[in-house]
């Protein structure tokens, strides 16, 4: 039975491949229009390596296409139903934090849905994404300190948030209990 990360480094492979004919940009033109290697290009779009991430995002980011689209198998159903069991986990740490990408789109711009637990004392760091690309998130759980473009927010349990994320964040809880967060990442879309 296939892993999420054996999913993910086959996907993301296929689609990446895909994505990057369909648009018509050679390794180099990637490489230099996301920041990734050429060489970490290729181990990709072999599957021969699981990036992180950041590394991702870039690639998706620089295609103008969602995680999800870089990592999803069905783009063809008119309403596609992900179960639990299917949804990618991207980041996780041993105290106990993680993301799982729940549901993505392409539309307009792409379009995902995230679940978040921070554990106390842990964060992610994000890269800034292209201007025009807007986060918002619910904490249902702990006091998240949303930190943009160097400064902190507060968002307690019961408050949510919208913001412009074409800027350097993080997620952090600094708080002693853990942090359970549901974000949507409506990504601009590439001209």
């Amino acid at each position: 039975m296939a892993t999420d990360l054996d999913r993910l480094t086959q996907s993301l492979a296929r689609n990446l491949k895909r994505w990057r004919a369909e648009r018509h940009l050679t390794l180099d033109a990637l490489a230099a229009r996301s920041g990734v290697s050429r060489g970490m290009i290729i181990q990709i779009e072999q599957a021969r390596t699981n990036p992180s991430v950041g590394t991702t995002v870039k690639l998706a980011d620089a295609l103008g296409v969602s995680i999800t689209t870089l990592l999803d198998q069905d783009q063809v159903a008119r309403v596609r139903l992900v179960p639990r069991e299917e949804a990618v986990r991207m980041w996780s740490t041993e105290a106990g934090s993680h993301t799982t990408l729940l549901v993505g789109a392409q539309g307009r711009g792409p379009v995902e849905l995230w679940d978040w637990r921070i554990a106390p004392g842990d964060a992610s760091a994000s890269d800034p994404h292209p201007p025009g690309t807007l986060e918002l998130i619910t904490v249902t759980a702990g006091e998240l300190t949303l930190v943009v473009d160097g400064e902190e927010h507060a968002v307690p349990a019961g408050t949510s948030a919208a913001f412009e994320s074409s800027v350097p964040h993080t997620y952090r809880n600094a708080g002693d209990v853990p942090v359970e967060m549901t974000m949507a990442v409506a990504i601009a879309p590439a001209h």
